[in-house]
């Protein structure tokens, strides 16, 4: 008997419809065909151990199963429910009429027990475009799936469940997640504050500027200044997660298989801290079998590098092209995945070796030339893309014991926001830019222009400083975003000397 279930095959954050065909008939072979990776082959022995278990079993009969589209390679263990239903209704163990009605997912356990999977929300995304009735899957995985809404999600711990299920003679309740309530009442948490960090009142404001305008940042100072605990606290200050964020970050992290058990819904903007060890494959995505990066984990939220002249020069390099076109292309000889990319890129560095170049207190203890080599890591290319350079001295003594609070994290907040609906009133009939950050040189004539007196005062800066045309750029769009902060409808000479403030490495002889 040849009967028909449904899987899907997730590529890149998009998933697409897996029909597997089951031709049970006379004979004694096993052929399973479609493309199939070793863990889909390996799913016979899962699958037989798994019914003989519940005291079904696997016919005893040829079987042949067909996984189409056959140009698409089936990857991973979790086809494993989808083949075991599909052989039981070929030889009539399971009589269900609307068995083409779910998509069907899962991997087994020996004993029937039903594994979480990766990549749940683009698969039941793209159930619902189909038309499909219901998902089947791991129970682990409901609530994530249950966020798309006219879709009937159904979350089960055994194979037995799910073979009485589709026999009708067991109810299993779908999972309903009210998708919108869910992710309002997590959508401001948070644990960590600015009011935690003592002083450095510029290095806020800097940071205010960066969040309000969605452009890139790296902060230099000495060992203990606060760098990391400052950039941590960034994610608190940018704008909430709009729903269609929050469905697209979680999507990324559903392929990447980062959702904690149980999880439906990100509704705070990430933070990605990875380690200066890692590989360029591992930061931009990619692999035998390709999975997003961590730029890609990082998309609507932050990307933080701390110790940024310790990553290797190439897996800083590799971050250049998706700083400007803030997505990721993946090429391989039979196909290519786009992953987004657009992140918030937040660096840390020490002055120096030794750390205390320019410390007031401290001596640095650095050669000639060191202090120049070790900034020299990182290329002129990648720092013309980080519009704010910014100095961090420490925190002297009185600030840090003071009992006065700073300003919470929510105050600041409440200006970017103002800041970035003044942008999206901007930008409402610009397709793709959404912040003064990702505007190109020609949106910046049209949307940016300067005063005779900031005009002058940028031309000195740039003969003075010998500042690239890219730096001209960023100075112009940070000002863009100061002005807007400022509720100014054109740009002044404050706002472009402010700007030109915030280029701490191109002034002349910072590094000896």
């Amino acid at each position: 008997m040849l009967v028909r279930t449904f899987g899907a095959a997730v590529q890149g954050i998009n998933a697409t419809i897996v029909t597997i065909e089951v031709n049970v008939s006379q004979g004694i072979k096993f052929f399973l065909v479609g493309l199939p990776d070793n863990a889909v082959k390996e799913s016979h022995e899962r699958i037989a151990s798994a019914l003989q278990f519940n005291g079904h079993k696997i016919p005893r009969k040829q079987i042949v199963i067909n996984m189409a589209p056959a140009d698409i390679r089936k990857e991973g263990s979790a086809y494993d429910l989808a083949l075991a239903i599909g052989m039981l209704a070929g030889d009539e163990k399971i009589v269900c009429e609307e068995l083409d009605s779910y998509i069907i997912m899962g991997e087994l356990s020996l004993d029937g027990t039903l594994q979480p999977i990766k990549g749940v929300l683009p698969i039941a995304i793209k159930a619902r475009e189909e038309g499909y009735k219901g998902f089947i899957l791991p129970l682990q995985n409901a609530r994530e799936a249950a966020v798309v809404n006219n879709l009937e999600v159904y979350g089960v711990e055994n194979i037995l469940d799910v073979i009485e299920f589709l026999n009708g003679k067991k109810e299993i309740a779908p999972t309903i997640v009210d998708t919108r309530a869910e992710f309002f009442s997590n959508v401001n948490l948070s644990e960590i504050d600015f009011a935690d960090v003592k002083g450095q009142e510029s290095v806020k404001r800097a940071m205010e500027v960066a969040a309000a305008g969605g452009h890139n940042i790296i902060m230099v100072g000495p060992p203990g200044a606060g760098k990391s605990m400052l950039a941590k606290r960034i994610p608190t200050i940018l704008p909430p997660l709009t729903l269609q964020e929050a469905l697209e970050t979680t999507k990324i992290h559903s392929v990447a298989g980062n959702m904690d058990n149980n999880t439906s819904l990100i509704s705070q903007r990430p933070f990605r801290s990875p380690h200066h060890t890692i590989s360029d494959v591992a930061l931009v995505g990619g692999g035998t079998f390709p999975q997003p990066g961590e730029i890609s984990l990082a998309h609507n939220g932050v990307l933080f590098l701390d110790e940024l002249p310790e990553f290797k020069r190439t897996v800083l390099e590799v971050m250049r092209q998706p700083l400007e076109d803030r997505k990721i292309c993946i090429s391989r000889a039979k196909f290519a995945i786009e992953y987004p990319a657009s992140f918030m890129l937040v660096a840390a560095m020490n002055p120096c070796p030794c750390g205390y170049y320019n410390h007031p207190d401290r001596e640095c203890v650095c050669g000639a030339g060191v202090v120049q080599k070790y900034l020299s890591r990182i290329s002129g290319p990648l720092l013309d893309r980080i519009d704010i350079h910014i100095e961090i001295v420490p925190v002297p003594f009185d600030k840090l014991s003071e009992l006065k609070d700073a300003e919470s994290s929510e105050k600041v907040r409440e200006r970017v926001i103002k800041a970035r609906q003044v942008q999206e009133k901007r930008f409402e009939h610009v397709k793709g830019v959404y912040c003064n950050a990702q505007m190109s040189s020609k949106q910046m004539r049209t949307f940016a222009p300067i005063d005779k007196a900031g005009g002058e005062l940028l031309k000195n800066a740039m003969q003075r400083l010998n500042l690239s045309a890219r730096a001209y750029d960023r100075i112009i769009k940070v000002a863009r975003t100061i002005a807007d902060m400022d509720a100014a409808e054109n740009i002044l000479a404050n706002h472009i000397a402010e700007a030109i403030n915030y280029r701490n490495l191109d002034r002349e002889g910072w590094a000896g």
